[in-house]
């Protein structure tokens, strides 16, 4: 009975009612098994109006403490505007190549904004 994402656009609903009306920056990590269906889902970190800080480290933590067999990451943009800032390409290529790394495939990068989302799998971005 587990949720089971086959689309960006349903990590996006997943998460919108979560992250959608933040005055924060927060950041996520759904951490999904081999078929997509939700295991868990964990703050990495809340940051400022417009800024959180994230790395890698603590992103794959939580994925390997949860046995995942990938995760999406997902953040708001509190301003609403969800279009992707460079820090967050940058980021997004980091956790990327650590997923690689350790075996643990980043299968998107959803940023939420008012009622949209920017999906870096849809834009051939990740």
């Amino acid at each position: 009975s587990r949720i089971r994402f086959a689309t960006p656009a349903d990590v996006a609903a997943f998460i919108m009612p979560q992250l959608r009306y933040e005055t924060q920056e927060k950041f996520l990590a759904i951490m999904v098994n081999a078929k997509n269906k939700v295991i868990s889902t964990q703050e990495i970190s809340r940051g400022s109006l417009n800024l959180a800080v994230v790395h890698p480290r603590e992103v794959f933590f939580a994925a390997i403490a949860a046995h995942a067999g990938s995760i999406f990451v997902c953040h708001n943009h509190p301003s609403g505007d969800t279009t992707p800032s460079g820090e967050d390409i940058n980021l997004t290529i980091a956790l990327k190549k650590t997923g690689d790394v350790v075996g643990i495939p980043v299968l998107d990068h959803i940023i939420i904004g008012d009622g949209t989302y920017y999906s870096f799998a849809e834009h051939h971005c990740i």
